[in-house]
């Protein structure tokens, strides 16, 4: 099988690892015209800076000795299987970076042979680029559940960030639908990572050429919708990761179904929109200061679909409002809906010159179609009076409700106001600007 054909099948297998945005273009090259696309083998992902980059995803093999149920190329099933070795694996990113295409490397697998030998593969091929081709760009890294430390604490020295798959949110929910699978063998690897990152870090106070481990981080991903979990308990297990092991992310995957087994949920869409509101949720616990218990509770056990996280957060806590933006604190404005956390800092730096009424919250860019119902200037509401809850609700939820034209609801939000893509969904945007 030549290289052409293992990138087509290995990069199509990428596909479900959500940690970044595959492209999903397929556009061939043409006489006349610069580069062509394809829809596998680069994505895109975001670096802390905010910059947009490049990546090589794909598996080092999707020959798998695990039957999980949710994935695609478990065991059982028949389709296409490839396995690069580290050498080719490594000679193809130098190809892509020397030809500009990519920035980083996004590299995972099935679990082939044994947890050590699939780690191990991985292994080499970090090592291969970055000693052997002197590769100085971004590396992402599986670690593999089950693998030894040893293996995953070597690997951790070349990878940029590593990341172990928890995939579902309870040992139950494991047991049923991974049964080849431990919960010690996903958090174990997890655990040994954050303890390496946090003993490097002392490390390199003391010896400033002492090789990075892992300096971007760790992070795991979770299926959405396979089982029967609440988003309470979800929120409450990634908040627990973030406490416990330091993580820089937790990305959601709507579960799609790949095959009509039995302990499988029968589901007419991907529960894109949930997905959605758990990843809102999960930006205003990193970055809002919100505990999952102030999100949701035993009573309110599910995100609100009509809202997002904070709305619905404000219009169960009345008590808080309204908010005098010319005297509250910074932790309090970003705990009001429609403002984030540009929007909080240019309202405390702005009033330090003068009171502001709303028409200064419009210049310094402050957006108020949700804000207006929660916040006072100068004493002042908005309209001049307090809308009722029902109000509220009503207005804010229809800044959520697509336009009265024909549209496929199955269809993936989008970052991007586009025809035909469920227009008047504002909120779209914010789990890119975090401006909740």
């Amino acid at each position: 099988m030549d290289i052409e054909e293992k990138l087509r099948i290995l990069g199509g297998a990428a596909r479900y690892d959500v940690s970044c945005s595959s492209s999903g273009v397929r556009r061939p090259g043409r006489g006349g015209r610069l580069g062509d696309c394809t829809s596998f083998g680069v994505c895109h992902s975001w670096s802390d800076d905010g910059r947009c980059i490049s990546l090589l995803k794909i598996l080092f093999s999707n020959r798998c000795i695990y039957d999980c149920a949710y994935c695609a190329n478990r065991a059982s099933v028949s389709r296409p299987r490839a396995s690069f070795t580290p050498e080719e694996l490594a000679e193809l990113t130098m190809d892509f970076y020397r030809r500009n295409y990519i920035e980083g490397l996004f590299l995972s697998s099935a679990v082939w042979v044994s947890p050590d030998y699939t780690m191990e593969r991985l292994l080499l091929t970090a090592g291969k680029l970055r000693q052997e081709k002197g590769f100085n760009g971004y590396i992402h890294l599986k670690a593999i559940p089950g693998a030894s430390p040893e293996l995953i604490r070597r690997a951790g020295v070349f990878a940029d960030r590593m990341s172990v798959n928890i995939e579902l949110p309870t040992e139950k929910s494991l047991r049923l639908l991974a049964p080849d699978k431990r919960k010690e063998d996903i958090l174990g690897p997890m655990g040994d990572v954050a303890e390496r990152i946090d003993g490097n870090r002392e490390e390199r106070k003391h010896f400033r050429k002492a090789p990075a481990f892992v300096p971007a981080g760790q992070s795991t991903q979770l299926i959405v919708g396979a089982t029967p979990e609440s988003d309470l308990r979800i929120v409450r297990l990634a908040e627990g990761l973030y406490n416990r092991y330091r993580l820089k992310r937790v990305y959601y995957s709507a579960f799609v179904p790949v095959s009509d087994d039995a302990r499988l949920p029968s589901l007419e869409k991907p529960p894109l929109l949930r997905e959605h509101r758990l990843y809102q949720a999960d930006w205003l616990i990193r970055h809002y200061h919100f505990s999952s218990g102030e999100i949701l509770d035993e009573d309110h056990p599910q995100l609100d679909e009509e809202l997002d996280p904070k709305s619905g957060w404000a219009l169960r806590n009345p008590q808080f409002f309204p908010v005098e933006v010319n005297r509250a604190d910074y932790e309090t404005l970003l705990r009001v809906p429609g403002l984030g956390v540009k929007s909080a800092r240019r309202i405390v730096y702005a009033r330090r010159v003068h009171s502001l009424d709303f028409e200064d919250l419009r210049k310094i860019g402050v957006v108020l179609k949700r804000a207006r119902y929660f916040i006072t200037c100068r004493g002042r509401y908005y309209t001049q009076a307090r809308v009722s809850e029902e109000d509220i609700r009503r207005n804010i939820g229809s800044l959520y409700r697509p336009a009265a034209v024909k549209v496929k609801r199955s269809d993936q939000l989008s970052l991007f106001a586009a025809a035909g893509v469920l227009p008047g969904v504002e909120d779209a945007l914010s789990s890119a600007s975090g401006e909740l």
